[in-house]
Protein backbone atom coordinates (compact mmCIF):
# COMPACT_ATOMS: atom_id res chain seq x y z
CA UNK A 1 0.00 0.00 0.00
CA UNK A 2 1.48 3.49 -1.06
CA UNK A 3 2.21 5.49 2.28
CA UNK A 4 -0.01 8.34 0.90
CA UNK A 5 -3.21 5.89 1.46
CA UNK A 6 -1.76 4.62 4.62
CA UNK A 7 -1.77 8.68 6.06
CA UNK A 8 -5.67 8.89 4.69
CA UNK A 9 -6.66 6.18 6.50
CA UNK A 10 -4.25 6.77 9.98
CA UNK A 11 -6.38 10.18 9.42
CA UNK A 12 -9.69 8.56 8.99
CA UNK A 13 -8.98 6.29 12.20
CA UNK A 14 -7.97 9.31 14.29
CA UNK A 15 -11.06 10.91 13.57
CA UNK A 16 -13.35 7.74 14.21
CA UNK A 17 -11.38 7.72 17.66
CA UNK A 18 -11.92 11.39 18.15
CA UNK A 19 -16.09 10.96 17.62
CA UNK A 20 -16.51 7.83 19.53
CA UNK A 21 -14.25 9.33 22.52
CA UNK A 22 -16.61 12.08 22.64
CA UNK A 23 -19.51 10.23 22.13
CA UNK A 24 -18.17 7.94 25.03
CA UNK A 25 -17.56 11.36 27.52
CA UNK A 26 -20.80 12.42 26.84
CA UNK A 27 -22.55 9.00 27.20
CA UNK A 28 -20.58 8.95 30.37
CA UNK A 29 -21.77 12.17 31.62
CA UNK A 30 -25.14 11.37 30.99
CA UNK A 31 -24.80 8.56 33.49
CA UNK A 32 -23.92 10.49 36.02
CA UNK A 33 -26.63 12.85 35.45
CA UNK A 34 -28.95 10.51 36.25
CA UNK A 35 -27.87 8.47 38.98
CA UNK A 36 -26.91 11.63 40.37
CA UNK A 37 -31.12 12.24 39.94
CA UNK A 38 -31.73 9.05 40.96
CA UNK A 39 -29.84 9.44 44.33
CA UNK A 40 -31.69 13.22 44.89
CA UNK A 41 -34.97 11.02 44.57
CA UNK A 42 -34.50 8.20 46.71
CA UNK A 43 -32.89 11.50 48.80
CA UNK A 44 -35.73 12.95 49.14
CA UNK A 45 -38.12 9.50 49.48
CA UNK A 46 -36.35 8.84 52.32
CA UNK A 47 -36.65 12.00 53.83
CA UNK A 48 -40.44 12.15 53.25
CA UNK A 49 -40.70 9.00 55.19
CA UNK A 50 -38.98 9.93 57.88
CA UNK A 51 -40.81 13.12 58.70
CA UNK A 52 -44.05 11.46 57.88
CA UNK A 53 -43.43 8.57 60.46
CA UNK A 54 -41.89 11.31 63.09
CA UNK A 55 -45.32 13.08 62.63
CA UNK A 56 -47.19 9.96 62.98
CA UNK A 57 -45.00 9.11 66.50
CA UNK A 58 -46.07 13.10 67.20
CA UNK A 59 -49.85 12.44 66.79
CA UNK A 60 -49.88 9.19 68.69
CA UNK A 61 -47.99 10.94 71.50
CA UNK A 62 -49.71 13.55 71.56
CA UNK A 63 -52.87 11.24 72.39
CA UNK A 64 -51.44 9.88 74.63
CA UNK A 65 -50.53 13.00 76.72
CA UNK A 66 -54.02 13.89 75.96
CA UNK A 67 -55.57 10.73 77.32
CA UNK A 68 -53.78 10.34 79.99
CA UNK A 69 -53.89 14.25 81.01
CA UNK A 70 -57.65 13.51 80.42
CA UNK A 71 -57.68 10.40 83.13
CA UNK A 72 -55.06 12.04 85.77
CA UNK A 73 -58.04 15.15 85.90
CA UNK A 74 -61.14 12.79 86.43
CA UNK A 75 -59.06 10.90 88.97
CA UNK A 76 -61.26 7.69 88.56
CA UNK A 77 -64.26 8.68 87.35
CA UNK A 78 -67.42 9.95 89.32
CA UNK A 79 -69.43 7.84 91.92
CA UNK A 80 -73.60 8.35 92.30
CA UNK A 81 -75.34 8.03 95.20
CA UNK A 82 -78.53 7.73 93.07
CA UNK A 83 -77.36 5.89 89.72
CA UNK A 84 -77.67 9.39 88.10
CA UNK A 85 -81.21 10.01 88.88
CA UNK A 86 -82.75 13.15 88.57
CA UNK A 87 -84.57 14.85 91.64
CA UNK A 88 -87.97 17.07 91.06
CA UNK A 89 -85.95 20.05 89.78
CA UNK A 90 -84.55 18.61 86.53
CA UNK A 91 -80.73 18.87 87.98
CA UNK A 92 -78.69 15.82 88.89
CA UNK A 93 -78.04 15.12 92.48
CA UNK A 94 -75.65 13.08 94.29
CA UNK A 95 -73.01 12.96 91.93
CA UNK A 96 -69.47 13.82 93.78
CA UNK A 97 -66.18 13.49 91.87
CA UNK A 98 -64.21 10.51 94.52
CA UNK A 99 -60.76 12.40 93.87
CA UNK A 100 -61.00 16.33 92.77
CA UNK A 101 -57.49 16.28 91.51
CA UNK A 102 -54.38 14.46 91.36
CA UNK A 103 -50.81 15.17 91.99
CA UNK A 104 -50.26 14.69 88.21
CA UNK A 105 -53.30 16.50 86.81
CA UNK A 106 -51.98 19.38 88.92
CA UNK A 107 -48.58 19.20 87.49
CA UNK A 108 -49.89 18.90 83.95
CA UNK A 109 -51.65 22.12 84.38
CA UNK A 110 -49.19 24.21 85.78
CA UNK A 111 -46.68 23.18 83.07
CA UNK A 112 -49.37 23.71 80.43
CA UNK A 113 -50.06 27.08 81.55
CA UNK A 114 -45.73 27.92 82.05
CA UNK A 115 -45.80 26.25 78.25
CA UNK A 116 -48.45 28.66 77.28
CA UNK A 117 -46.78 31.24 79.06
CA UNK A 118 -43.11 30.98 78.24
CA UNK A 119 -43.43 29.11 75.19
CA UNK A 120 -42.25 25.20 74.79
CA UNK A 121 -40.51 22.84 76.80
CA UNK A 122 -38.64 21.60 73.98
CA UNK A 123 -40.71 18.16 73.97
CA UNK A 124 -43.14 19.26 71.23
CA UNK A 125 -41.76 19.95 67.73
CA UNK A 126 -42.73 23.15 66.65
CA UNK A 127 -41.71 22.82 63.04
CA UNK A 128 -42.46 19.32 62.79
CA UNK A 129 -45.86 19.69 60.97
CA UNK A 130 -44.84 22.40 58.90
CA UNK A 131 -46.72 22.69 55.25
CA UNK A 132 -44.93 22.95 52.36
CA UNK A 133 -46.59 24.64 49.23
CA UNK A 134 -46.38 22.74 46.10
CA UNK A 135 -47.86 23.70 43.13
CA UNK A 136 -48.73 20.45 40.54
CA UNK A 137 -47.09 20.75 36.98
CA UNK A 138 -47.12 19.35 33.93
CA UNK A 139 -43.63 18.26 34.43
CA UNK A 140 -42.00 16.33 37.67
CA UNK A 141 -39.97 18.52 40.00
CA UNK A 142 -36.55 19.37 39.15
CA UNK A 143 -33.35 17.63 40.84
CA UNK A 144 -32.46 20.88 42.33
CA UNK A 145 -36.23 21.60 43.67
CA UNK A 146 -36.00 17.66 45.21
CA UNK A 147 -33.08 19.25 46.67
CA UNK A 148 -34.69 22.20 48.24
CA UNK A 149 -37.57 19.91 49.05
CA UNK A 150 -35.16 17.76 51.26
CA UNK A 151 -33.50 20.46 53.00
CA UNK A 152 -36.66 21.33 53.95
CA UNK A 153 -37.61 18.35 55.32
CA UNK A 154 -34.66 17.38 57.26
CA UNK A 155 -34.79 20.50 58.83
CA UNK A 156 -38.57 19.88 59.80
CA UNK A 157 -37.27 16.53 60.94
CA UNK A 158 -34.57 17.62 63.24
CA UNK A 159 -37.08 20.83 64.54
CA UNK A 160 -34.57 23.02 63.26
CA UNK A 161 -34.92 26.97 63.29
CA UNK A 162 -34.19 27.20 59.95
CA UNK A 163 -37.26 25.68 58.79
CA UNK A 164 -38.61 29.06 57.67
CA UNK A 165 -35.65 30.69 55.86
CA UNK A 166 -35.60 27.45 54.06
CA UNK A 167 -39.39 27.51 53.27
CA UNK A 168 -39.24 31.67 52.08
CA UNK A 169 -36.05 30.92 49.79
CA UNK A 170 -38.26 28.02 48.39
CA UNK A 171 -41.09 29.50 47.57
CA UNK A 172 -38.91 32.61 46.24
CA UNK A 173 -36.89 30.23 44.06
CA UNK A 174 -39.41 27.89 43.19
CA UNK A 175 -43.25 29.23 43.54
CA UNK A 176 -42.61 32.78 42.58
CA UNK A 177 -39.57 32.99 40.48
CA UNK A 178 -40.31 36.54 39.11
Amino acid sequence: MPSSTLVELLHRVEAAIREYSEELVSQLARRDELEFEKEVKNTFITALMEVQNRQKEQRDSSKRKRRDKALSLQGGGMVSSNGGNTGSTGQKTGTMPVKRFSMEGLSNILQTGIRQTFGSTGNEKQYLNTVIPYEKKTTPPSVDDLQMLTKILYAMKEDSEKVPTLLTDYILKVLCPT
